[in-house]
């Protein structure tokens, strides 16, 4: 799969570190859904906002995109092509649902925000090595 130089080696590593850290966003994304759904007492409720829904409702959605996210991820540790763009739109999705879930529970929603950002840069980067594969 790769040639064996430095070059090859890092992107192959930055690789397989930006899918164990969609894997690790998505861990985070279902224990958020899963406590949401539970109506456990953490979150904040009865506030207004623009992006309003129950937190059950979020907790729905946090759950789903969690499930996808790790599904994504494993597909990012294994090589595949679609991993990298589904991996970028899923990462992107879940920081602005984060974003929007600030106002329940800003700690958590902007840690996840953070590692969302980092994922999306660790694939792009990724994207462009292996287009500067291609073309050496």
């Amino acid at each position: 799969m790769y040639d064996g130089s430095t070059k090859s080696s890092m992107a192959y590593g930055l690789a397989t570190c930006a899918g164990i850290m969609l894997c690790i966003v998505a861990v985070f994304q279902i224990m958020e859904g899963i406590a949401a759904i539970a109506v456990d007492s953490i979150y904040v409720r009865g506030i207004d906002y623009t992006y309003e829904l129950s937190v059950q409702e979020w907790g729905w959605l946090h759950l789903i995109v969690g499930l996808v996210a790790l599904g994504t991820g494993f597909g990012v540790v294994l090589g595949n092509a679609w991993g990298y763009v589904l991996g970028i739109v899923i990462a992107c999705l879940s920081a602005l649902m984060n974003f929007a879930f600030i106002p329940h529970y800003p700690l958590w929603s902007m840690l996840v925000i953070a590692f969302d950002a980092l994922v999306v840069w660790a694939l792009c980067t990724q994207m462009t090595r292996d287009g500067d594969k291609v073309t050496d």
